[in-house]
């Protein structure tokens, strides 16, 4: 059966014609009074700091806290009682010997946790611990507005590094459960191991070997594969209900890219040096201006491994709880329903993309990882 596309474009062009029209219950800003006896500075000061009261404010506070790293999970709080749902986490500072207590102390940011006669708080800028008096008085550098308090070393488990435990404990059982179900039933996987067995065969046979080629492609399978479904499995955790922004955070795709740049540096063999700083093929005066941009390249290409990822993931989380939070903004039944919709639409586009960035970000590791190891035959010739 065949539907006709034009009344479809008509419906979508009334529902947008009316929009405008309709009566969205926010017209009344619900921010805190300031008292006309208030100086303005100070009333100023006042609504910097103050808890968010409208919707929008709310809704932006709520995104930067999803984006940001915690030193608990919280999956819902009741605005009526305060209460938080959720658990919390081990803080482990080393400061003065080491600090180590549960983040309920914080009472989700608003208390001032004693560890052994030191006082800590959590700035609600940042989320990072600062160490302060018994007050929690955090002072802020006037010029650049950031605290000035001494940051001990935290070595905490936040969410992040709760996330890449889950992730790697998961990796570490369904992959030995792989690899005994071949042991087991010779060559043959069975259980959970068959819906993966299809994945790592592809990136053996359409990643590793393309790029690497035949005589070099096992040294690298193992980190090829390990970053596939470690990237692919933070990308999925992130689009849960709780959502944990780990491959949307610049540190870890950092750590990630700087991995790739090791091992490619690392295991290059010389005709892959050579290249860079003296080109075969290449008049001699044109090597000694193109070394330099070849050794930049170098530098630039875990540069865009790191920002591609990060920029990727982060844009979609801020985008996609952006349209869900429409939804408490319009408040009416058309503007929440078009809201609801597109976001459940971006959700399945954002899975399609958790898999494509896993996909690309294995993909130039394994590129960057052949052309270290590719060899130049004699037919090169020298200038």
């Amino acid at each position: 059966m065949v539907f006709s596309k034009k009344p479809l474009h008509f419906i979508v062009a009334i529902l947008i014609a009316f929009l405008p029209l309709i009566n969205f219950a926010n017209t009344t800003v619900d921010s805190t009074q300031v008292k006309s006896g208030v100086a303005p500075q100070a009333a100023e000061e006042t609504q910097t700091h103050a808890e968010p009261t409208d919707v929008k404010s709310k809704i932006k506070a709520f995104i930067n806290h999803h984006v940001l790293d915690a030193h608990e999970f919280t999956f819902t709080e009741d605005e009526v009682t305060g209460k938080h749902y959720g658990f919390s986490l081990p803080i482990i500072l080393l400061d003065n010997g080491l600090q180590i207590f549960s983040s309920s102390k914080f009472e989700h940011g608003e208390a001032v946790a004693e560890s052994n006669g030191n006082f800590y708080k959590i700035n609600h800028h940042d989320g990072k611990i600062y160490k302060t008096d018994a007050s929690g008085t955090i002072t802020e550098d006037e010029k650049t507005g950031f605290p000035t308090n001494v940051r001990p070393i935290d070595f905490s488990i936040t969410k992040t590094v709760f996330s890449i435990i889950i992730a790697a404990i998961l990796m570490f059982l369904i992959f030995t459960g792989l690899a005994k179900s071949y042991s087991k039933n010779e060559g043959i996987a069975s259980g959970a191991g068959r819906i993966f067995e299809p994945v790592v065969l592809y990136i053996r046979d359409e990643i590793a070997i393309p790029n690497i080629g035949e005589k070099h492609y096992k040294k690298y399978m193992s980190y090829l594969l390990t970053i596939f479904f470690f990237v692919l499995f933070l990308n999925i955790f992130g689009l849960m209900p709780f959502g944990i922004n780990v491959t949307g955070n610049l540190t870890i795709t950092f750590s990630l890219a700087i991995l790739t740049f090791l091992i490619t540096n690392l295991t290059a063999n010389k005709n892959y040096w050579g290249h860079i700083f003296w080109m075969p093929g290449v008049p001699k005066v044109m090597r000694i201006v193109l070394a330099p941009i070849e050794l930049l390249g170098v530098f630039i290409k875990p540069f865009s491994l790191m920002i591609r990822l990060y920029a990727n993931i982060f844009a979609g989380h801020i985008v996609l709880m952006s349209i869900i939070g429409l939804m408490f903004i319009f408040k009416s039944w058309l503007g929440s329903s078009l809201s609801f919709g597109l976001s459940f639409v971006l959700s399945i586009l954002e899975i399609l993309v958790a898999f494509l960035q896993a996909y690309i970000f294995t993909m130039l590791s394994a590129l960057y990882f052949g052309s270290a190891k590719e060899e130049h035959g004699h037919e090169e010739v020298h200038v």
